[in-house]
């Protein structure tokens, strides 16, 4: 395989997308478990879509310009999964060719070949919760076009003010994906060491970072709702751990060979037999910057997941190359290619189809929605999850703005004090629930404090699910 993507003709780029295809298309023909935060996404936008206000009608920690996405594939296909799917397969597609094409029209390696692709394409698949839509996803292209820009500027004696087009680029980035905020730190470091760029082309790159930030501020500030968007958005990123994901071994197993053969391939450049030149010196040291600002980024993830680590793909495929290229005998390369990609295939199968029964690893069950608590009469009714599990949302819709748990708790969790109690009844008012499914034991202690509300409702049969009169 190896050999045969070492050519380079522009029919590769049909074999590389076949062989996309290909891998995807069994989980096309098998549906595989929908995923708690995509409940959310689709939630969110389809919240958007009646007219809420993101942050101020609906307390969610996800980003500005993911959930635009996700509000105009809602007003297209409603809650599909499979337009999440297919969405985010053009996006990876568009990764996947932009980072072939940009390592070989820039000449980042010595020879113009399809691996940094295949490597690329490869990685994409270290687990199937990858091929969603995430807001990780779709910042990560626009990470994509700024390294594009800023080794275009190295590429020439001085800096000049396209720039600008590089803190723009991250702006928009952050407002996919808030912790991608930390990479104007590796577009800095990367401008004072490898670009001879002047003071005010340091400006501009920043102005260019902050201008998107500042026009998403500014929107929201127009509309009174700047304390919704600092609450749920700006200081939720360093509080909000919105899922629990215990299954760290499925984690380390996503990560350990595309990580493993990145690490393998940036030390064999200290062994390796070619005589890289000046400019191809400095790319793999900004992509050394790249991947530890992408380390940064874990401790502001909101949950821990393999497709939380997409944005360091485009180093792990970066490095990767060279680990491949400096084994001496071609038979030695091809065969180790072939059991990564293999391995990585059969986790990426396992985690979506079950291949192996009983086994657990890469299946990310604490991410999964479960079976809903409500019985199965219960449908399309409007409803409140108190608590991390939003199962019962899957054949139900939000009522009040109350969707993400660990927002909620600034109201929920804190009803002795009175501005709280005011907020929560309000919000009832204004969208009640025909349900509420209390699982932090808050209700009564919300009846009692506002016993307007307590005649409303009735407890049910089922534990902790309260039913409006």
């Amino acid at each position: 395989m190896l050999r045969f993507f070492q050519s380079y003709f522009p029919y590769q780029y049909v074999s590389l997308l076949g062989l996309l295809v290909l891998i995807r298309l069994p989980l096309l023909l098998n549906s595989f478990p929908l995923l708690i935060p995509e409940l959310n996404w689709m939630i969110v936008g389809e919240q958007m879509s009646q007219g809420d206000l993101l942050y101020r009608d609906i307390w969610d920690s996800v980003s500005p310009l993911s959930a635009l996405v996700y509000w105009g594939l809602d007003t297209l296909f409603g809650r599909s999964p499979l337009a999440l799917h297919g969405a985010a397969t053009l996006v990876s597609v568009f990764q996947i060719v932009y980072f072939n094409y940009l390592t070989n029209a820039r000449d980042v390696y010595p020879d113009r070949t399809f691996w940094p692709g295949l490597f690329y394409m490869l990685f994409m698949h270290m687990s199937f919760d990858c091929l969603t839509l995430s807001p990780v996803l779709m910042s990560t292209s626009f990470l994509l076009l700024a390294f594009g820009t800023l080794i275009r500027q190295m590429e020439r004696r001085g800096a000049t003010d396209e720039v600008f087009e590089v803190g723009f680029y991250i702006g928009i980035a952050t407002l996919f994906y808030l912790p991608s905020a930390l990479f104007i730190l590796w577009a800095a470091l990367s401008l004072l060491f490898y670009t001879g760029a002047t003071f005010r082309q340091y400006s501009l790159s920043l102005f260019g970072f902050l201008f998107p930030v500042a026009s998403t501020i500014l929107f929201y500030y127009l509309f009174d709702s700047f304390d919704d968007f600092n609450r749920n958005l700006l200081a939720s990123v360093f509080r909000v751990r919105q899922y629990s994901l215990s299954d760290f071994q499925s984690l380390i197993a996503s990560l350990l060979i595309p990580l493993g053969l990145g690490v393998l391939g940036f030390l064999s450049l200290f062994n390796s037999r070619n005589r890289y030149g000046n400019f191809q010196q400095r790319v793999q040291q900004i992509m050394v910057i790249w991947f530890v600002a992408a380390v940064l980024t874990i401790g502001l993830m909101p949950f821990l997941a393999p497709m939380a680590f997409l944005s360091f793909v485009p180093p792990m495929a970066y490095f990767s190359y060279f680990y491949f290229e400096n084994v001496r005998k071609a038979w030695l390369a091809e065969t180790g290619f072939i059991i990564a990609f293999s391995l990585i295939l059969l986790l990426f199968y396992q985690g979506s189809l079950g291949l192996i029964p009983g086994a657990e690893l890469g299946r990310l069950s604490s991410l999964q929605v479960q079976k809903s608590p409500l019985p199965p009469n219960i449908q399309n009714q409007r409803i409140l999850i108190i608590g991390e599990d939003l199962s019962a949302y899957r054949q139900n819709r939000l009522a009040t703005p109350y969707l993400n748990w660990d927002l909620a708790k600034y109201d929920l969790k804190n009803l002795d004090n009175y501005e709280s109690v005011i907020n929560v009844f309000d919000h009832f008012r204004n969208d009640p629930p025909d349900y509420i499914i209390d699982r932090e034991n808050v209700v009564e202690k919300l009846f009692q404090r506002a016993p307007g509300l307590a005649g409303l409702y009735e407890k049910t049969a089922v534990n902790d699910v309260y039913k409006r009169k």
